[in-house]
C-alpha cells in the first residue's frame, strides 16, 4: 500500500476489521480484541474468523477469509507460529490492506523462530501486504474510537481522547504508561505496539502520525534502532511541523561496545550515538519513563528558548532545593527576583531578595500572594522560564497554592508547577488547566531543560567530494590492507596534518630513515594485522639518533613476533616525535543502527578510562565541531584554563570537520577510524597527528 493517507486508515481509522482466531472465552487473550473494540465504541464491521464458531460474542463469525465478502481494511491475527505464517499468506491473496500479528516467538526466540519471521519477510516482500508485528499487542486510535488490541490495560472503563500518539517498541509498557497519565487525566490520540518489526516500524508509523491532524506529539518507547533513516525523517518533518518527538530509549549500559575494533568505538557506544541521532535530528530524549508524560506540554506550541534562566519560587525550602539542584545538572542557570518582586514582597514580611530562590514558606500559602508573585516573575525579562515549587498544601489545601497558579496556563512564558507531596487532585487541577505540573524534581528538570536548552534544528553539512589521492590511498589500502602508513596517507588526503614520517621494510634501512626524518624520532611496527601497536610491544619513543633507532627496531620485533606470532610484518615507520599542549582522540565509526559517527575525546593511552568524549553523526561542520571541543572537560585547558596556553582549538575543529568526511558514500568499506592521539599544539601552530588505523568492513 504506497498511499500514505490509504495505509493510515487503514491501521488507525479502520472500518471493517477482521479477527482471525477469534474467541468467545472471555479468558483467553484471543477474546480481548473483540470485547474491547465494542466497549470503547467501535462502530464499524467486526469480522471474527474462527472455522469451529457461527457466531462469537454476539457477532456473526466466519470460517476464513474467503467466507468474507468485500474489502477488509485491517486483520489481526491472533494465531501462533506457523499458522499466523499461513495467515498472513492469505491476508495478502484476499488484499487486506493491513494486517497485525499479536503472537511473539519469532526472531525473539532463537533459530526457529527466526526461520518463521523469514518467511512473514518473504510474504511481506513479495505480495506487498502491511504488516505490524509480530509480537503487537495492537493498535488504539481514541477519535474515532477503534481499541484493536489485546493488551489488558485496556479493559478500564473509558478511554480518554488526546492530542499525542504513542508507538512503542513493547506492548507492556503501552498499559504502563497509559495508566499513569489516566491518573492524571492525560489521554492520548493513537497508540500502536511495533513488536519485532518485520515491515512498519517506528520511522514510517511515526511520518504518518507527522500529518495526523489528531495528533500534537509523537511519543516513542524504544528498544533499538531499526529503520533510522526514515525516522530521521520522519523527525525532521515533525519539528517543521511544530509536533515535538520525544524518546525514552532502553540501552544506556555498554553492552555490546565489546565489539567494536577502535577505542572511539568503545568509548562511544551504542548510547552516545542513539544520542548523538536524537540530536542531529531535533529528537527529545528523556531519561525517565514518566518524562514520556512530562515533556510534552514544555515542548508542544513553544519555539526554541533564548535562553536557560529559571526563576524558581516555593512553599517549601527543601522541596525546591531538590528542584534547583536538578536543574543545575542539567545545566540550567538559577534566576534571582527582580527588584520589582522584592520590594512588593518587603512590606509583608518576606525577604526575597537575599538569595535565588524566592521562599514563600514563612508567609504562609496566600492565594494573592502566590499569584502576585508568579505574576511578576513571568514578566521580569531577567528569565526565560518560571517554576512554582509547591509544599504540603498541595496535598490538603489546594486552594491556597494550587488554584491560583491556573490562570496562568496559557502564559507565553515556559511555566510549570512541581509538587512535593503525592498531590493526585492537584496534579490533575493543573493538568486539565493546562498548566505543565511533575511529581518528581528530575522529571521537572529534565522537561526545563529540554524546553530551554533545544537548539533550532540545523541541516546536515555537505560531504566534499573525495580527491584523485583519496581514492588512491583508499584503493592501496584494501589491496594491501591499512597499516598505519596507509592509514596516514588516507587521512592526509581528507586534510588531517600527519607527522613527517617514513616507512622502511627492515632495521637495515633505520639509520638512513632517521636521518631523512630528522631525530629525536618514534619507531613502530608496521602492520595491517595489529590494531594497537603499544599493547603489542610495537611502540618506542624518543630515540635520539639511527643506531639507537635500529637496534630498538630488532628488539620491537622480537617482542611483536612473541605477541602476535601470527600477524604479518611489513616493516617500521620512523615518525618524527612531535608534542603538543594536549592529546586528543578523533575517530569515525559506521554505526550499525544510526550510520556514520564521529568522536572527539581526550586522547592517549587511558582514553577508553576516561571515557571524556563528544559523539556526533557525521558529516559534521566547524562550528559544530567547537561545540563538541567545548563538551570535553579534559579539552578545558586548551581554551586557556588558569591561564594555561590556549591551543589551536580552529585548527582541531578544522581537522574533525575534515576527518568526518569519511561518511561519504565513496568510504562505504571503512567500518571505523581513528586517530590516537592528534597532538593539539598553541595557539596559530595547527594540529598533528601521530597515529592512525583504519578497519575495513
Amino acid at each position: 500500500m504506497s498511499d500514505p493517507k490509504n495505509l493510515f486508515a487503514a491501521l488507525f481509522e479502520p472500518r471493517r476489521i477482521a479477527l482471525i482466531g477469534a474467541s468467545a472465552d472471555p479468558a483467553k487473550t484471543t477474546s480481548r480484541p473483540q470485547r474491547f473494540l465494542r466497549k470503547h465504541g467501535f462502530t464499524g464491521e467486526i469480522l471474527p474468523v474462527n472455522p469451529s464458531r457461527g457466531e462469537i460474542l454476539g457477532e456473526k463469525a466466519y470460517k476464513d477469509l474467503d467466507a468474507i465478502p468485500g474489502d477488509i481494511d485491517h486483520a489481526y491475527i491472533l494465531l501462533n507460529g506457523a499458522a499466523a505464517v499461513t495467515a498472513l499468506a492469505d491476508c495478502a491473496r484476499r488484499s487486506v490492506k493491513v494486517a497485525s500479528i499479536l503472537a511473539g516467538g519469532f526472531a525473539d526466540a532463537g533459530a526457529a523462530g527466526a526461520s518463521l519471521q523469514d518467511e512473514l519477510t518473504r510474504i511481506v516482500r513479495e505480495t506487498g501486504i502491511r504488516l505490524v508485528g509480530p509480537n503487537s499487542i495492537g493498535t488504539v486510535s481514541t477519535d474515532p474510537a477503534v481499541a484493536l488490541t489485546a493488551n489488558a490495560a485496556f479493559a478500564v472503563d473509558k478511554l480518554r481522547t488526546g492530542r499525542w500518539a504513542v508507538v512503542s517498541q513493547s506492548g507492556s509498557l503501552i498499559g504502563a504508561l497509559l495508566s499513569r497519565a489516566d491518573a492524571r487525566g492525560i489521554g492520548f490520540s493513537r497508540l500502536i505496539s511495533v513488536g519485532n518489526e518485520v515491515d512498519l516500524a517506528v520511522g514510517e508509523i511515526s511520518d504518518l502520525l507527522v500529518d495526523d491532524p489528531r495528533t500534537d506529539a509523537i511519543l516513542l518507547f524504544m528498544e533499538t534502532l531499526r529503520d533510522g533513516e526514515r525516522l530521521a525523517h520522519a523527525a525532521r518533518r515533525a519539528h517543521a511541523a511544530g509536533k515535538p518527538v520525544i524518546a525514552y530509549k532502553l540501552g544506556r549500559s555498554s553492552i555490546g561496545q565489546e565489539l567494536a575494533k577502535s577505542h572511539t568505538g568503545a568509548i562511544a557506544g551504542s548510547d552516545a550515538t542513539f544520542d548523538a541521532f536524537c540530536r542531529r535530528h531535533g529528537i527529545a530524549r528523556v531519561a525517565m519513563f514518566e518524562s514520556l508524560i512530562d515533556v510534552p506540554p514544555l515542548l508542544v506550541d513553544r519555539p526554541p528558548s533564548r535562553g536557560s534562566r529559571v526563576a524558581v519560587a516555593t512553599t517549601t525550602g527543601g522541596g525546591a532545593a531538590m528542584v534547583v539542584d536538578n536543574m543545575a545538572v542539567a545545566g540550567l542557570d538559577i534566576a534571582g527576583p527582580p527588584r520589582a518582586l522584592v520590594d512588593w514582597l518587603k512590606p509583608l514580611g518576606i525577604a526575597a531578595g537575599d538569595g535565588k530562590l524566592v521562599d514563600l514558606t514563612l508567609a504562609g500559602a496566600k492565594p494573592e500572594i502566590v499569584a502576585g508573585t508568579i505574576e511578576r516573575l513571568l514578566a521580569d525579562d531577567a528569565n526565560d522560564a518560571v517554576i512554582f515549587v509547591v509544599g504540603s498544601s498541595a496535598q490538603f489545601n489546594p486552594e491556597l497554592a494550587v488554584e491560583p497558579l491556573l490562570r496562568f496556563a496559557k502564559s507565553t512564558k515556559p511555566f510549570a508547577v512541581a509538587l512535593t507531596p503525592a498531590a493526585d487532585k492537584s496534579l490533575a487541577l493543573l493538568t486539565a488547566a493546562g498548566v505543565p505540573a511533575f511529581r518528581h524534581p528530575e522529571s521537572c528538570a529534565e522537561a526545563l531543560a529540554l524546553c530551554l536548552l533545544r537548539k533550532p534544528l540545523q541541516q546536515v553539512p555537505a560531504l566534499q567530494e573525495p580527491s584523485v589521492a583519496a581514492l588512491g590511498a583508499l584503493e592501496a589500502g584494501r589491496v594491501s590492507g591499512f597499516d598505519e602508513r596507509r592509514a596516514a596517507d588516507l587521512f592526509a588526503t581528507l586534510g588531517v596534518p600527519m607527522a613527517k614520517s617514513m616507512a622502511v621494510p627492515d632495521a637495515k634501512r633505520i639509520v638512513a630513515a632517521v636521518a631523512e626524518v630528522g631525530a629525536p624520532v618514534v619507531l613502530k611496527i608496521l602492520s595491517a594485522d595489529i590494531a594497537h601497536k603499544t599493547e603489542a610491544g610495537g611502540v618506542a619513543l624518543g630515540l635520539q639518533d639511527g643506531q639507537t633507532a635500529a637496534i630498538a627496531a630488532r628488539e620491537m620485533e622480537k617482542r611483536v613476533r612473541a605477541h602476535a606470532p601470527q600477524a604479518r610484518l611489513e616493516g617500521f615507520l620512523v615518525q618524527k616525535m612531535e608534542r603538543g599542549l594536549a592529546e586528543v582522540i578523533l575517530g569515525f565509526r559506521r554505526d550499525p543502527l544510526v550510520g556514520p559517527t564521529i568522536t572527539v575525546g581526550l586522547g592517549g593511552v587511558l582514553a577508553e578510562i576516561y571515557r571524556d568524549a563528544a559523539t556526533r553523526l557525521a558529516p559534521v561542520g566547524e562550528a559544530e565541531a567547537r561545540q563538541m571541543i567545548d563538551e570535553v572537560k579534559g579539552l578545558a585547558t586548551l581554551r586557556g584554563y588558569r591561564n594555561l596556553p590556549k591551543g589551536d582549538v580552529a585548527a582541531l575543529a578544522r581537522t574533525i570537520a575534515a576527518f568526518s568526511n569519511l561518511a561519504h558514500k565513496t568510504f562505504d568499506g571503512v567500518a571505523e577510524a581513528e586517530i590516537n592521539p592528534l597532538l593539539v599544539k598553541r595557539e596559530g601552530e595547527s594540529v598533528v597527528a601521530v597515529d592512525g588505523l583504519v578497519v575495513l568492513r
